[in-house]
């Protein structure tokens, strides 16, 4: 049987909240998503990379299991982050866990995803995704397009640094 999915909405947050996600571990992330896309495993729309969590409205590609595909990205990411914090054990000690299966956890378990069923729900998470760098607890950016970590360049130029977004449309 081949697996296929719609477009989903994928929430995964930093443990316990923690603000890691400074712009060397961003990178991280963005290498990841690049090379998931250049093994065709997914699509990714739109995405934001916060402080302490990522959203992505992205769309596992036809013959993939979600599990795996999503598995890849926050696997290798932890990998890395590990790696980077190796020489800073002050806070590479903040995502030690005592678990069977790991030392160390930087996602936190049961990424949130919701299936985008309509374009509408569709359009409202891009929204959403665009705007939260604007939040006031956040204040991130004065204009959506002007936060980095986004896509939102992507939709309102049609150029971006990241090469792996695809128009949903």
């Amino acid at each position: 049987m081949i697996n296929s999915y719609h477009p989903e909405f994928l929430t995964a947050t930093i443990l316990n909240w923690q603000h890691l996600l400074n712009d060397n571990f961003k990178q991280i992330i963005i290498n990841a998503m690049s090379w998931l896309v250049k093994e065709g495993k997914c699509k990714i729309y739109a995405f934001v990379i916060m402080p302490n969590h990522i959203h992505l409205l992205w769309k596992i590609e036809d013959g993939f299991d979600r599990a795996n595909v999503q598995g890849a990205l926050l696997s290798f990411t932890a990998h890395e982050f590990k790696k980077k914090l190796t020489s800073d054990y002050e806070r590479l000690k903040k995502y030690q866990v005592n678990l069977v299966d790991r030392k160390f956890q930087f996602w936190q378990r049961d990424c949130r995803i919701k299936e985008c069923w309509s374009e509408e729900f569709f359009k409202q998470k891009l929204n959403y995704i665009h705007g939260n760098p604007l939040q006031p607890h956040w204040n991130l950016a004065d204009f959506p397009e002007d936060y980095y970590w986004s896509s939102a360049l992507f939709y309102e130029t049609g150029e971006s640094p990241f090469e792996f977004l695809a128009y949903y449309r």
